[in-house]
């Protein structure tokens, strides 16, 4: 049972180290929307997203009041429209609909965000998938909180090369279709290997087929607090240095699982899991790089940074486990460039590359995130990031995703700016090399020999 004394013991952490709780995402089943007509089944979504989450706001600024922990967004899940649209749209406009009313019922209920236009094509495209694909580019430039995922590979099935194909010409589509706000448009849109059905964060997070019909999941933050925490290991050894991470990840944690129980207790709905991964901001001493550097690196990208990382992620799964009844989600280290000043910097200048990212995106969560590239990036380049990054996924029983900006009239050297908690980020420069042989094969990677564990 937690007790408001494990709240006080956090009092210097919010006032001083910027922990916050970054999101209280409540998860919603659409499955019970279903409809053979496109304007009932939205008429449908957003009767139930209104009445489910019309005290989801409310409820999570009065906990922020009550016990004086920043509860930084609030946002919604639902169940990946390409299943619940299948019977009803005939064509990729008839989505462009649904992502209507999904926009109409979270500005009604006043959250952030709203995630799980999403289509999961682990091995092969339904045509109702394929539609919703090329759907995004109007959807999401027409909407402004939809965000959308879609899964193209796992462990067990491979990697669906047809659909990773389609999405590098689907990511330029969308950056030119937002060419007058940087691209933002992709800034919603995140390709995944390995989904999680639980995930609190966005772009990637949807309401699971195998939940119930609806939940309380919640993200935390803090790698201002391990940061700070760090001052005290300069110097030592690993084993006070791991030590310390690990306690620190217990104490974040259970703040998130005070504010889990809360709000489930609140709103009358079940709690679900807590996502424990430390999420940065641009803001000043609120870094995942700056951790990394305060562990020893002179910079993000020097050489001892992936295995940083590593120990680092594991730490924080250590402690983090430790403290609540259920983690889930993606819990471990976020390293989205254009989110964590440090990392801003390190791009900026060149000593984090695209190529060490992916290295480090093998022992973190999740992958390549808010990556911004110069906008004549081909879409076979695009769509070989994506398989590279679906591969390390694959192959190592791990979530990864691919969230990259090609950037509208924009090259190397040029900033993007995408404002709040997405930030701002450097055009990094991409291998030129081409892949478009490779990813126009058409057909399916087969999975890897240790899927086979039946």
């Amino acid at each position: 049972m937690i007790n408001i004394m494990e709240v006080h013991e956090t009092n210097k952490m919010i006032e001083q180290e910027k922990l916050d709780v970054r999101t209280i995402t409540m998860g919603i089943s659409l499955l019970d929307c279903v409809s053979n007509d496109v304007d009932e089944l939205c008429d449908n979504i957003y009767r139930k997203i209104t009445t489910y989450a019309k005290d989801l706001v409310v409820t999570g600024d009065a906990i922020e009041r009550d016990y004086g922990i920043p509860i930084v967004n609030k946002r919604i899940t639902v169940t990946p429209i390409s299943l619940v649209g299948a019977s009803a749209c005939k064509t990729s406009e008839d989505f462009v609909k649904i992502a209507h009313a999904l926009d109409r019922a979270g500005k009604e209920v006043g959250v952030d965000l709203l995630g799980g236009y999403s289509a999961l094509v682990n091995k092969a495209m339904t045509p109702a998938e394929e539609l919703l694909i090329r759907s995004l580019p109007q959807a999401l430039s027409e909407t402004d909180i939809v965000c959308s995922s879609v899964n193209v590979g796992s462990t067990k099935t491979g990697i669906d090369m047809n659909a990773v194909e389609l999405l590098g010409h689907v990511v330029k589509d969308i950056a030119a279709a937002t060419a007058d706000n940087d691209s933002y448009g992709c800034v919603k849109f995140v390709a995944f290997c390995n989904v999680p059905d639980d995930n609190p964060f966005m772009a990637g997070g949807f309401h699971g087929v195998t939940e119930g019909d609806a939940v309380i999941n919640v993200g935390v933050s803090g790698p201002g607090v391990v940061s700070r925490a760090l001052d005290e290991a300069k110097g030592k050894d690993f084993e006070f240095l791991c030590e310390t991470i690990k306690r620190t990840a217990f104490k974040i944690t259970r703040v998130g699982q005070l504010v889990a129980q809360e709000a489930s207790r609140r709103l009358g709905t079940p709690f679900g899991i807590i996502d424990l991964s430390l999420a940065p901001t641009p803001a000043e001493g609120d870094s995942v790089g700056e951790v990394l550097e305060k562990i020893g690196l002179s910079q993000v990208g020097a050489p001892g940074t992936t295995a940083a990382l590593a120990m680092l992620n594991d730490q924080v799964k250590k402690g983090g486990i430790m403290a609540s009844s259920y983690v889930g989600g993606l819990s471990g280290a976020f390293i989205p460039v254009s989110e964590d000043k440090n990392m801003i910097e390190a791009a900026a200048n060149g000593c984090l590359t695209i190529e060490k990212l992916e290295a480090m995106t093998c022992v973190c969560s999740v992958g390549l995130d808010m990556i911004a590239v110069p906008g004549d990036t081909s879409a076979a380049t695009i769509s070989g990031i994506i398989a590279d990054e679906a591969a390390i996924g694959m192959v190592n029983q791990k979530t990864t995703a691919v969230r990259i900006i090609p950037v509208a009239g924009k090259g190397v050297g040029e900033m993007a700016h995408f404002g709040g908690l997405m930030g701002y980020a450097p055009i990094m420069p991409v291998n030129q090399a081409s892949c478009e042989a490779f990813v126009t094969r058409g057909g399916r990677i087969p999975a890897p020999i240790h899927s086979f564990k039946n």
